[in-house]
């Protein structure tokens, strides 16, 4: 079983560290952290931490293209990219020592359909029966749903599992599209369910609507208060444990890359929820978006526990 990402608006990560944010103040930098980013490179990134290559095709505006290459390939990610005019964006996140972190995001990548075309054309190359087909992040600009959605039903034809993790898409286009997978936080939820989600039970009521929709899997993150999984072997809740957590940037990202590494490892879908959560409480101790290490999630899991709702 192999696991492929597609990015198509990728970003610098930049994390910017201070004593406390004060408005209509100069505020000075304790810290900076530049990361290469974008929500599928985050899953691949967080996979080859655990251990497990994935396939990973990226477009880069080359104007900054080998600054972003020289940090991906630090991470040990096997990647495709496909150039084209123009920078990378960068989003800019900041993080008080005293406050929540506040994070600032640039919309000003535009690769062009031509070039998202022909990186869904490569990226099928790489998908079989039962491939791990991961497309994460916005759309850039000039990109919609109604141009993407075709190109995913594609990929589905070649027998690929499709995980679909996009603030870009409406419950409408998620259930023409009909994911293996979705994983929406607490805030995107809402937006499904028409109403208020509060705690674990609102979020698995939540999901099995959306399932009702052709969603097979859903996992829904609810931040400190854990996530659950709505999937075709029941419903499941995982707490976590209360954590001082130094960026949440890539943390849901690695929670995808949790739950696909488990699965390709032919762990249960209770397993995958537990490991999904590890990875991602696990990134939260990391600094910028760095993903989660190998020892945070051995001893998290012993600290999470997952029961069947």
């Amino acid at each position: 079983m192999n696991i492929v990402t597609v990015t198509i608006n990728p970003a610098f990560d930049v994390h910017c560290g201070i004593e406390s944010f004060l408005p209509e103040r100069e505020n000075h930098m304790l810290s900076c952290i530049r990361d290469a980013g974008g929500k599928g490179i985050n899953v691949a990134r967080a996979l080859a931490a655990q251990g497990m290559k994935s396939d990973s095709f990226v477009i880069l505006g080359r104007q900054n293209a080998d600054d972003f290459e020289s940090e991906i390939s630090k991470s040990g990610i096997n990647y495709f990219p496909f150039y084209v005019e123009g920078r990378i964006r960068e989003n800019i996140t900041i993080h008080p020592q005293n406050g929540k972190e506040t994070r600032i995001s640039f919309d000003d990548f535009a690769p062009g359909k031509e070039a998202v075309g022909k990186i869904f054309e490569s990226a099928s190359e790489k998908c079989f029966k039962d491939t791990l087909f991961v497309f994460a992040g916005r759309l850039p600009d000039g990109i919609d749903a109604e141009f993407v959605i075709p190109l995913l039903h594609n990929i589905k034809k070649s027998g690929a599992k499709l995980i679909v993790d996009s603030s870009s898409f409406t419950p409408q286009d998620i259930e023409k599209i009909k994911p293996w997978l979705i994983k929406p936080n607490d805030e995107e939820i809402v937006a499904f369910c028409k109403g208020e989600v509060n705690g674990a039970h609102d979020a698995v009521s939540a999901a099995k609507k959306i399932r009702e929709s052709g969603v097979e899997n859903v996992m829904v993150s609810l931040g400190s208060l854990g996530a659950v999984l709505s999937c075709s072997d029941g419903d499941f809740y995982a707490s976590v444990p209360k954590i001082d957590a130094l960026s949440t940037i890539g943390a849901g990202d690695s929670s995808i890359a949790g739950f696909l590494f488990a699965f390709a490892s032919g762990k249960s879908f209770s397993e995958c929820l537990l490991n999904a959560v590890s990875c991602g409480t696990a990134a939260c101790l990391t600094e910028g978006t760095k993903p989660p290490r190998a020892e945070d999630i051995a001893r998290l899991k012993s600290e999470i526990s997952v029961i069947r709702l």
